[in-house]
């Protein structure tokens, strides 16, 4: 189950993250947030 969640972050990293988006390395911001908090997660739970 997925649930729908809002952030904020600053201009310029939303930018790099758009920048990604389009170069493939994402689908969407959803797909590179999903990624970027299963690694942050991942690595807390090693440490």
């Amino acid at each position: 189950m997925r649930n729908k969640i809002s952030v904020t972050i600053d201009e310029e990293t939303l930018k790099k993250v758009e920048e990604m988006i389009e170069s493939k390395i994402f689908r969407n911001r959803s797909h590179f947030f999903e990624v970027a908090a299963e690694k942050f997660v991942k690595n807390k739970e090693e440490k």
